[in-house]
C-alpha cells in the first residue's frame, strides 16, 4: 500500500487572516507538491443550544412560545454551519486560485486544539492566522486558540502573517538548544526550504560554543545545497531579531518552539510570544 502524501492542515475562520492562511498554505503546496486540507471548526458556544428552556420560563407560558424558541435554536445552529461552510467555500476557491490542484474542506463542531490533534498524524504542518475573527479589537493580544494549539501540537506550526508576500530570505532564530537544532535539521530536509536564502543568528554573547553551534548549522544546510550565513547579535533576542527581520528584511522566521537560555519555551517564555506578536512575517515553530 502506497503511503499518502501527508497534508497542509491549514484552519480558517471569518477572520481578516483568513486569506493570509489560504495564501501561505498555498504557497507551501506549491513547493512541496503537498494537498491542502481547509479545516473550520464550530466552537462549543457556536453550537445549538440544548438545554430546556421551559424552567426558565413561568408557569402558563404557552407551548407556542417554546415551540418558537426551539426552532429559533435550530435555525441559529443551521446559519452558524452554512456561515462555515460559506467561508471554506471561499478558502477553498482562494487555494485552487493560487495553482493547488488537491484541495479538501472539513467542517468540524468542538475544540480547535482537539481537533488538530485527531487530523495532526496526517499533517506535515500546521498553518493558523495570528489572531482570530476579533482579530481588528485585539492588536495587541495572541489568538488563545493560537497560543493552545502551538503548545499542544507535535507537528510545525506555521502562523500566518497579516498578509503574504514570497518567501525568499528565511530568518532562523538559533539558541543551541535541542529544539533550534531541529529547525535547522528540518530546514535542511524540507523541500519548501530549497533555494531559499538562510540567515542562522544567535542573540547573546560570542562564546566558543555558540560559534562551534552556528558552524554546524551552517554545514548542515550547506551539505543540503540551502545558501546559509551565520552571525551573532548583541542585544536582547525579542528586539534584535524584530529589527533584523524588518531591516534585512527578512520574509520568515524559524524559531524552535522549545529553547533554552534566553529563547525559551514556547508562550511560557516571553521571547517566542514577543516574536509572534511584533514580526510582520510568518512564524515558523518547530518541536
Amino acid at each position: 500500500m502506497t503511503n499518502q502524501p501527508q497534508k497542509i492542515v491549514a484552519l480558517v475562520d471569518g477572520s481578516i487572516y483568513s486569506a493570509s492562511v489560504c495564501e501561505h498554505a498555498a504557497w507551501i503546496a506549491g513547493r512541496t507538491g503537498a494537498p491542502v486540507e481547509l479545516i473550520h471548526v464550530l466552537g462549543r458556544s457556536e453550537r445549538a443550544e440544548t438545554q430546556d428552556r421551559s424552567g426558565a420560563i413561568a408557569l402558563g407560558a404557552r407551548t407556542a412560545l417554546l415551540q418558537e424558541l426551539a426552532e429559533l435554536d435550530a435555525q441559529r445552529a443551521k446559519l452558524i454551519s452554512q456561515r462555515g461552510r460559506a467561508i471554506l467555500d471561499d478558502a477553498r476557491a482562494l487555494v485552487e486560485q493560487a495553482g493547488v490542484a488537491e484541495v479538501t474542506t472539513r467542517l468540524r463542531h468542538g475544540d480547535i486544539v482537539e481537533t488538530v490533534a485527531e487530523v495532526e498524524r496526517d499533517a506535515r504542518v500546521i498553518v493558523i492566522g495570528k489572531r482570530g475573527e476579533a482579530a481588528d479589537f485585539a492588536r495587541g493580544h495572541l489568538g488563545s486558540n493560537l497560543e493552545r494549539l502551538v503548545r499542544a501540537s507535535h507537528k510545525p506550526v506555521v502562523v500566518a502573517a497579516r498578509a503574504f508576500r514570497p518567501v525568499s530570505r528565511v530568518l532562523v532564530a538559533f539558541d543551541g538548544g535541542a529544539s533550534a537544532r531541529k529547525a535547522v535539521d528540518h530546514i535542511a530536509q524540507s523541500a519548501l526550504f530549497q533555494g531559499l536564502f538562510v540567515q542562522v543568528v544567535t542573540v547573546g554573547q560570542e562564546t566558543a560554543e555558540v560559534t562551534q553551534g552556528l558552524a554546524e548549522a551552517r554545514a548542515l544546510l550547506n551539505a543540503a545545497g540551502i545558501a546559509a550565513e551565520t552571525a551573532v547579535l548583541p542585544g536582547q533576542p525579542e528586539t534584535a531579531l524584530a529589527r533584523l527581520v524588518e531591516d534585512a528584511p527578512f520574509d520568515m522566521l524559524v524559531m524552535g518552539a522549545y529553547g533554552h537560555s534566553r529563547i525559551r519555551s514556547l508562550i511560557i517564555g516571553s521571547t517566542t510570544t514577543e516574536m509572534i506578536r511584533s514580526c510582520k512575517v510568518p512564524v515558523a515553530l518547530i518541536r
